[in-house]
């Protein structure tokens, strides 16, 4: 029976009352943080973040110490101990080069030429869902957040696996395998599913190609005509790579590592790492850049003038302009102080595409961002350390450039950091580590309980 116009009101009405009461009741003395010299957010007062535990994956460099203080350095990225930089130079050879990374985090050196072919063949071969899996799921309930859908396919996938909750390497990496072959898939057919029921769209299911690189197949798969360019592939190819890992401590990484102490399913553990992902301070940050650069773009007429842009960004500082938060986005990192390797690397791959894309303007727009919003962020919060730009302040405007709709942004993330948290989580179970489990100091009130009755209304 549908409920009344008053019904729903009275519910609202019921349900604001409980907000209040949540308001109330959760608020508590930040002061108290200080007082008991609990690291918030898991990080000192300067923030960096405290140590909870050990890896050999990767390796995440902004500071060095000289004399017995912190000098900071150009940053460093490091997976398996291979200099993020080397690996890239290195790739100038070849054409695309994230499988190999993926093989790289996975088993901890880099292939010679037979492994290396023989894992993308068996790669290729994990780019397969199970019969009717994208009727049956993908195609029901679609989300405008593919990230949700991701999640939703990613726990469905349990279900059609023969031997889900045994965590033995061979099995762990098995699903891993499956996984980082199917993210693509999942992230791409969620998009269309979407465009399709809630859009009005044409829908277009494309099979991925099993001697095609993870970039040429989402690519192909996610245009209509999957036509692309070599450069686009190329560019999609290392944004891959440089997203593919970053240390034990990012929000996502480190929830496989505490969702995989506790002995869980792999499908468990990546949905949750999925959860974390999702959030706009973690993968969804390369968002905010683009809506502030859209915001930027239009309120300032002049992009060469960097008058007028400094202006524009004292305000959005002042919180006079775009979300009123005060906040540059794409600026700063908790780790790297006078450089973002991840950042450099795809600066230099977004001027290309810029100029094939004849987007030139908007690229020295960045650039211009970049530089004054460094300068008035370290004078006006009088900061003892540079700040740089990270990763998020280029990949948002390389994949606008490469078509790809802001819906598949953080999923782009998604099918670059599997291989990364695959890593740990087999790294973590591998150990037969504890299960992880912090502790949070009670700064409550013991109360004395009375029944019901006896309770004011």
């Amino acid at each position: 029976m549908a409920s009344t116009f008053e019904d729903r009101e009275l519910r609202d009405d019921k349900l604001n009352e409980l907000v209040r009461y949540c308001l109330n009741s959760g608020k508590m003395d930040l002061d108290l943080y200080q007082e008991y010299d609990v690291k918030r957010g898991l990080r000192d007062s300067d923030g960096k973040g405290v140590l909870t535990g050990l890896t050999e994956i990767s390796d995440v460099n902004g500071w060095r110490t000289k004399g017995g203080r912190k000098v900071p350095v150009d940053g460093e990225l490091y997976f398996q101990g291979y200099n993020i930089n080397d690996l890239v130079s290195g790739f100038k050879y070849r054409r695309f080069n994230f499988e190999e990374v993926t093989y790289l985090l996975l088993f901890g050196e880099l292939p010679n030429d037979k492994q290396l072919r023989a894992f993308i063949d068996l790669l290729g071969q994990y780019r397969e869902l199970p019969s009717k899996f994208v009727r049956d799921v993908i195609m029901k309930a679609p989300s405008a957040n593919i990230m949700n859908s991701l999640q939703k396919s990613v726990l469905t996938l349990y279900s059609y696996d023969k031997n889900p909750d045994d965590i033995t390497i061979e099995n762990l990496l098995r699903q891993s395998l499956t996984l980082i072959g199917t993210m693509p898939l999942l992230s791409v057919y969620a998009y269309h599913a979407y465009q399709h029921y809630n859009k009005d769209k044409s829908l277009v299911i494309r099979y991925p190609q099993p001697e095609l690189s993870t970039a040429e197949n989402v690519l192909r798969m996610l245009r209509d005509d999957g036509v692309y360019t070599e450069l686009e592939a190329r560019v999609l190819d290392i944004a891959l790579v440089i997203h593919a890992e970053h240390g034990g401590g990012n929000n996502s990484t480190f929830t496989t590592h505490v969702v995989s102490s506790t002995g869980t399913d792999t499908y468990s553990a990546v949905a949750a790492s999925l959860g974390s992902l999702k959030g706009p301070k973690h993968g969804g940050a390369n968002l905010k850049v683009q809506n502030m650069f859209a915001d930027i773009k239009k309120n300032v007429r002049n992009w060469t003038d960097e008058g007028a842009v400094r202006a524009y960004l004292e305000k959005i500082m002042n919180k006079e302009a775009f979300d009123r938060a005060g906040l540059i986005y794409g600026m700063g990192h908790a780790i790297y102080t006078l450089s973002d390797p991840r950042a450099c690397i795809l600066k230099k791959y977004a001027k290309s595409l810029s100029e094939e894309k004849r987007l030139e303007e908007e690229f020295a727009l960045y650039e211009t961002v970049e530089k004054v919003a460094s300068e008035l962020l370290t004078s006006r919060k009088r900061l003892s350390k540079p700040i740089c730009c990270n990763v998020d302040f280029y990949s948002g405007f390389v994949y606008s450039m490469l078509g790809i709709p802001e819906q598949i942004y953080t999923p782009i993330f998604a099918i670059s950091r599997i291989s990364g948290w695959c890593a740990h989580r087999i790294e973590e179970l591998v150990n037969d580590s504890k299960i992880i489990r912090p502790a949070y100091k009670y700064v409550g009130h013991h109360k004395v309980y009375r029944r019901l009755e006896d309770r004011d209304v």
